[in-house]
């Protein structure tokens, strides 16, 4: 970012004190992050200043009018319970004119938050208190956001867990066949044929209403928490981007799909994949407890299967963009999506097996 360009945008936002320095920050793929520090007459004051990818999230004002709903909802119920709004959810520095980002010279769209002092993240579970604390993070801001009309917000990425939609690409990259690869991931495909009925599930229930419509987080990732980095507890729930209305039980399942493996999402070596219970109810216990009571029961039975369905959705979308020739997944050898859908599968494979455990996990702590 040049001096010039950095002026420019830095002056829009009400940020407090004299810029000192301007650095970039962490290692995010998406979206340009800096952390600003200014000088004030009492302390430093630290921001964090973005700038949001128009080719990956093609409707930034109503990506920005989701964030600034829902934090300002949760600032209000954290006020209520007695907690600091400061650092339980992210704050939105809103530009002179009040706008809550702002559109530079050259069309860009920036945003800014204020830093949260003396926090950290992590990218894997070290122990499986981290993973606890996640779920309690991510339980918390679905039980905050329960009486939030979800309906009012913008679908942002349309049909983003849209299984039935997902099978319906798939089978169309299948069928093209563009690249020749059918041959080579014919086990995967006879996979997800097997499991036809499955990718219909939760989109039927939600549409017969059997399953609320909530605020969801799309993104539950370990790495979206930021955890005290004294106590290790968890903070705040950051990365809201993908903030949509959607179904709790898919916010279970892509956490679960993410966390509870013992391998990485690219492993190669399929003898290293495994779907561990014992992350799958540290998770749960935390998750059900922040929750407090606000999920149906309709969606605490369908928790395991939401691990499930996610984890199938995922490894679907990676075999679906090997197949077209990698284009969406930035790969960094060959056959690299092929190898993220083997994990996916595998790990599939594993929670079938387990499936009643994870319903027992489910129902020891709801």
């Amino acid at each position: 970012m040049t001096e010039k360009r950095l002026t420019e945008v830095v002056h829009q936002f009400c940020f407090e004190g004299e810029l000192q320095e301007a650095a970039p920050y962490g290692n995010g793929h998406i979206n340009d992050t800096y952390r600003l520090t200014f000088c004030t007459s009492s302390a430093p004051r630290r921001y964090i200043l973005q700038c949001m990818n128009k080719s990956i999230f093609k409707k930034p004002v109503q990506l920005m009018e989701n964030i600034q709903g829902v934090t300002g909802w949760l600032k209000k119920k954290i006020q209520q319970a007695g907690g600091n709004p400061e650092r339980e959810t992210l704050n939105i520095i809103p530009c002179a004119d009040g706008c809550p980002y702002y559109v530079d010279s050259d069309g860009d769209y920036w945003r800014a938050y204020l830093f949260i002092e003396d926090s950290t993240c992590l990218e894997k579970a070290e122990k499986p208190e981290d993973f606890y604390q996640s779920g309690l993070a991510f339980g918390h801001f679905q039980g905050l956001l329960s009486d939030y009309p979800a309906e009012t917000l913008y679908e942002t990425i349309p049909d983003f867990h849209h299984t039935a939609k997902r099978l319906e690409k798939f089978y169309a990259a299948v069928q093209d066949n563009v690249c020749g690869r059918c041959e080579e991931a014919s086990r995967e495909i006879q996979f997800v044929r097997d499991r036809e009925k499955l990718s219909h599930m939760l989109c039927d229930m939600q549409e017969k209403k059997e399953l609320p419509l909530r605020v969801t987080h799309n993104d539950t990732k370990l790495n979206n928490i930021l955890l005290d980095s004294h106590t290790g507890q968890a903070i705040c729930v950051i990365d809201l981007d993908t903030v949509m209305p959607g179904l709790s039980v898919n916010d279970f399942g892509d956490s679960i799909r993410f966390g509870a493996s013992t391998a990485a999402e690219d492993e190669p070596d399929l003898s290293k994949v495994h779907f561990s219970m014992e992350l799958f109810e540290a998770y749960t216990r935390g998750f059900l407890e922040g929750c407090a009571g606000r999920l149906t029961e309709r969606e605490l039975d369908m928790l395991p299967w939401g691990a499930i369905l996610m984890t199938f959705e995922c490894g679907m979308r990676f075999l679906t963009d090997y197949l077209e020739g990698d284009h969406y997944f930035k790969i960094h050898r060959p056959a690299h999506n092929l190898d993220r859908c083997r994990t996916q599968f595998r790990l599939v494979e594993e929670m079938e097996e387990k499936l009643s455990q994870m319903a027992e996990a489910v129902r020891k702590y709801r």
